[in-house]
């Protein structure tokens, strides 16, 4: 849930409080270009434009039913991404690296605009619940400007920030940060970046280590990301798991206020043949 940020005071009580797909079969297209490959017979994956990461690479990729309608969304983190991160946090920010990733145009369907992709080296508080080495993976309904434009100098901030979702749009148990801090809704919005709203039940607030978690946030009134928040070792053990995957099952609100394509799980996905991991958002069902 980081990124260079302004200064601002409130920054750190806001962010206390809150706390990948098919396997690739074909080679893929080399550099920037988007890349596609084919997953079988009926499916797809489409690549969207790389960036530099650590030693390695990082970018979008979606993967498309026969009918080409897209059934995961997700990021791609090559294997050598993983060696040769910063470990130097850009001051205010915890995070040590920050990309803004372009979706291929067969992912613009889903409703999502771009990826940002957060990786903080020695995680971020709250003390003893996200300070480990973690990614976060912002999965952005906004443009990159609207989300830029957040920003507690605006003129017509306060009362933008103002406006929160009604809670039959989220799911079930999640509360937004400013509920927990008994506090008024811009106080607890983060710049160039939103309200967020964190799931009651999540484990690493009841005692277990953080490995992973998901978030949703909120800005003038409506949703505007989805984000797997993944520490780096979580990550890796994709590698070890059966079949090479971690998939988590999702809650889902009452109603959309957006019509779009929402995801029912998460994965971590490890692919030899590719050498990349992969962090999606999967079973892709479009909502009004």
């Amino acid at each position: 849930m980081s990124q260079n940020r302004i200064r601002v005071g409130s920054r750190a009580a806001a962010r206390s409080l809150f706390i990948a797909s098919a396997a690739l079969s074909l080679g893929m297209l080399a550099g920037c270009k988007a890349a596609e490959a084919n997953t079988s017979n009926k499916s797809r994956m489409v690549y969207g434009d790389a960036q530099a990461l650590g030693n390695g690479s990082a970018r979008v990729f979606v993967t498309l039913d026969a009918d080409k309608h897209p059934t995961s969304l997700g990021v791609s983190i090559s294997e050598s991404a993983m060696t040769g991160l910063p470990m130097t946090p850009k001051a205010p920010s915890p995070s040590a690296a920050m990309l803004m990733l372009a979706l291929p145009a067969e992912a613009k369907v889903t409703g999502f605009d771009h990826v940002m992709v957060d990786w903080n080296p020695v995680g971020h508080e709250p003390e003893h619940v996200y300070t480990l080495p973690h990614f976060d993976f912002h999965f952005y309904s906004a443009t990159e400007a609207e989300q830029m434009a957040i920003m507690p100098n605006a003129p017509d901030f306060e009362q933008r920030a103002s406006r929160v979702p009604d809670a039959q749009f989220a799911p079930e148990g999640y509360v937004a940060a400013h509920v927990l801090m008994k506090a008024p809704a811009p106080a607890a919005t983060i710049p160039m970046m939103g309200l967020h709203w964190i799931d009651g039940a999540a484990a690493e607030l009841h005692g277990q280590t953080f490995t992973s978690t998901f978030i949703w946030g909120s800005f003038d009134g409506r949703f505007i990301f989805l984000e797997p928040m993944i520490t780096k070792a979580h990550i890796e053990s994709a590698k070890s798991s059966a079949g090479n995957a971690i998939t988590m099952p999702l809650k889902s609100p009452a109603k959309y206020e957006r019509a779009g394509y929402y995801p029912d799980q998460y994965s971590i996905r490890w692919d030899a043949s590719a050498k990349e991991y992969r962090i999606s958002l999967d079973g892709l069902t479009p909502r009004k």
